[in-house]
């Protein structure tokens, strides 16, 4: 279950979501997206694109001395840097005086979280990802309001009306989530949230067949794995899964989806009552952990599945030995780039939509939405904080925010006769992630105040979501996949998404402590017992022990957290 101690997807998902979609990092998958984790008509110079545009108002001048804070990100792992050892932070610097220390994360968030909560030793810049929470509780942040009124003209005409979804109770803001769509949405033709991933080449022997449901999904696979049953000399693996720590929701998420439902959380949103009810114990979670009963019984489930860590599942990933498996684009960024550099496009992963017999439509694409209770806040130990907003005031211009997503013009891509923004093939093929690094780009593409959507000449924001390099960037593999299935994006072989203009409903904000926050917490530990218990329980004994599942499950108060849903999704269905 996807619940406010764990996060996804965001992102993602997308991101891996955002207002116009999580995930996040360009190509995270965020590589997110990248992974993930989302841009104009007129050629300019960089001293024409420096100067004010409308919308673009020069915050009052501070001091420009220089000064590194120091900022910890929470949300996904990384090389340590200090942000003027890049180009984009270097320019930053010249601006602001100001300098980051970035730290990543390593080991287990909520623990790492808590250290700082019980010592009061908290960096100045936080992105605490699925425990925002805990530091608001805190009182680990301080109220921006003031300072952007003051500081940061830019940052309150790109959240614009957003600004009172995440305000809090008491009327202060304490964060900034990521991704406020700008202009016009534009749609990901890429894959950053779920979707069934395939080897390539399972479908390229069988002839790209048509897959609708789990049962074809499997069927092909195992048909493919017994035929091949190593490659390159390892044991082949036809399923596998991420179930480590807060990404459980990777696992639990999925009878939700193959049910036909996007991802809300723990909950399922009726369209028409928008009543919230939870699928843990229901008969969509009983059928697909049948299906991985029945595979870990014939010897076709990985046995590392419920025991590996995220590094070890990115590695098997990256082996090319897995045929299939459920993910978020957003998570799985870096086994798809370690494919495409091993060279051999059989063994790359495609997404395709899967569902339960019966469902009559996907529902993986999710619709416009913006990510509520995840964002970046200043520590009640930052010094000077108007300094950082006034940095953060420069990275949302649309000058920054095409070097974040572009790079630099005539070096990183180029700008067409009509204004629109390109890569050539030999930009494209260069711009790996090491480059990425060294310009600032994979820093700051998310968990940053970064934007979504369109900048004011009509361009995509994020690069990826730009249709002249997502056509350039596809490969002769990836054109023959898609026309054998008639599609010209990879979007395209997913449903289109339904309207849910309170979507999605996990970004509500649970107080630690609150019933629905025991009931995850609680939820959580429960799913990650028994689940894995009924995976690799013999088939004899699989309804005793999903009996046993649904008994603990149910001693929960299910009835407050649903009704607690339904509340926040009605809510926001007559407010937002």
């Amino acid at each position: 279950m996807f619940t406010k101690k764990k996060w996804l997807l965001l992102i993602g998902l997308s991101l891996l979501l955002v207002f116009a979609a999580c995930t996040s990092d360009e190509d995270a998958g965020t590589d997110e997206v990248e992974d993930e984790d989302e841009p104009q008509t007129e050629e300019v110079d960089d001293e024409e694109d420096a100067e004010e545009t409308d919308d673009e108002v020069a915050a009052p001048e501070i001091d420009t001395t220089p000064i590194t804070y120091h900022y910890f990100n929470a949300g996904r792992g990384g090389n340590d840097i200090e942000l003027n050892q890049t180009r984009i932070g270097a320019e930053l610097e010249e601006l602001t005086g100001v300098n980051f220390r970035v730290e990543h994360l390593v080991g287990e968030m909520n623990q790492k979280i808590g250290v700082m909560i019980a010592s009061g030793d908290y960096p100045d810049v936080i992105v605490p990802d699925d425990a925002i929470d805990d530091l608001l509780d805190a009182e680990a942040f301080i109220p921006l309001d003031n300072l952007l009124e003051e500081y940061g003209p830019n940052l309150l005409d790109v959240y614009g009306d957003y600004l009172e979804m995440f305000r809090m109770d008491d009327g202060n803001i304490y964060f900034l989530p990521f991704g406020p769509t700008v202009n016009e949405f534009v749609p990901n033709p890429e894959i950053d949230q779920g979707a069934w991933w395939i080897q390539r080449a399972v479908l390229k022997e069988a002839g790209y067949p048509e897959i609708h449901t789990i049962d074809e999904f499997f069927e092909l696979i195992l048909d493919y794995a017994a035929e091949n049953p190593e490659i390159d000399g390892m044991t082949t693996i036809p399923y596998t899964g991420l179930t480590y720590d807060w990404r459980f929701f990777a696992f639990s998420n999925i009878p939700n989806h193959l049910a036909g439902y996007p991802n809300d959380g723990g909950v399922m949103i009726d369209l028409d009552t928008h009543e919230a009810s939870v699928y843990a114990d229901s008969e969509h979670a009983y059928n697909f952990l049948k299906k991985l009963n029945e595979l870990n019984a014939n010897g076709h489930l990985d046995q590392e599945m419920f025991v590996m860590n995220y590094d070890e599942y990115l590695a098997k990933l990256s082996s090319g030995r897995v045929l299939g498996f459920f993910d978020y684009g957003w998570q799985i960024g870096n086994a798809r780039t370690a494919l495409e550099d091993a060279g051999d496009p059989d063994r790359e992963f495609v997404p395709i939509p899967v569902v339960f017999d019966g469902v009559e439509y996907d529902q993986y694409l999710d619709p416009p939405a913006f990510t509520i209770n995840r964002g970046i806040g200043i520590s009640v130990n930052a010094e000077s904080p108007e300094r950082i907003i006034q940095y953060w005031d420069y990275l949302v211009t649309e000058e920054f925010q095409k070097k974040v997503h572009y790079g630099y013009e005539g070096e990183t891509y180029e700008v067409d006769e009509n204004g629109r923004f390109y890569r050539t093939d030999e930009q494209i093929a260069s711009l790996t992630t090491s480059l990425r690094e060294e310009l600032g780009m994979w820093y700051f593409d998310w968990y940053w105040p970064v934007l979504n959507g369109s900048f004011s000449d009509g361009n995509a924001i994020q690069s990826n979501r730009q249709t002249e390099i997502f056509e350039r960037g596809l490969t002769d593999e990836d054109r023959e996949f898609l026309d054998a299935y008639g599609a010209e994006t990879f979007a395209d072989l997913f449903a289109e998404p339904d309207e849910r203009i309170w979507f999605p409903a996990w970004s509500a904000h649970i107080e630690s402590g609150s019933d629905p926050d025991i009931f995850e917490a609680r939820s959580e530990e429960i799913l990650k017992r028994h689940y894995p218990q009924i995976v690799l329980e013999d088939p004899d004994n699989f309804d005793a022990a999903w009996e046993a599942f649904v008994d603990d499950y149910r001693e929960l108060d299910v009835d407050a957290y649903e009704a607690f849903f339904t509340d926040v999704v009605r809510y926001r269905v007559d407010n937002w």
